[in-house]
């Protein structure tokens, strides 16, 4: 009998100021649905969220290999701010997109995807206000729900939508 080898997410941190329940929530869902997840930053060492959670993350972001992961996720929070423009972390999620993978993004992380190309045409939420005219420059069409699904393509708008977000990622694994 082969055991079929668990599906792998790559869950992106800001190297300050992610949002706990984003990460932590995420996580757990995947987790609890058999997913392997791992945590990568552009810093090595302990990262801040911005309710307090210390997080070690597992690799830098100049480690990160596509290839190696069926889904990449950007989660949100303040300090996700910082991978809006950066080339590397632009860079992963067109990469990801293009080879098929689920990626996805919460909170104003789907900014990031926006940035990349990711968004065009697609369906996508994100945290209300400036952030809906952010993606939708890059394409999106704006959805006012917690957790969008358009294909391969999964974005939520918060906190409050963090473990929906997670069984999404995880249902979207398994089809």
């Amino acid at each position: 009998m082969v055991i079929p080898l668990a599906k792998k997410v790559l869950l992106i941190i800001a190297p300050e100021n992610f949002r706990d329940e984003e990460l932590l929530h995420t996580k757990e869902e995947l987790e609890r649905a058999g997913v392997a997840t791992t945590v990568a930053s552009t810093k090595k060492g302990e990262v801040r969220g911005m309710l307090g959670a210390r997080v070690v993350p597992d690799i830098t972001l100049d480690q990160v290999k596509v290839d190696d992961y069926d889904g990449i996720v950007f989660v949100g929070g303040s300090g996700s701010a910082v991978y809006f423009k950066d080339k590397k972390a632009l860079l992963i999620a067109s990469e990801a997109f293009k080879k098929g993978k689920i990626v996805g993004a919460i909170c104003i992380a789907p900014v990031i995807l926006a940035n990349a190309g990711v968004l065009k045409d697609k369906k996508a939420t994100v945290f209300p206000g400036d952030y809906v005219q952010k993606i939708t420059d890059g394409g999106a069409i704006y959805q006012e729900k917690p957790v969008v699904v358009d294909g391969r393509v999964i974005t939520a708008n918060g906190p409050g939508a963090a473990r929906e977000f997670g069984r999404a990622i995880a249902k979207a694994l398994k089809g």
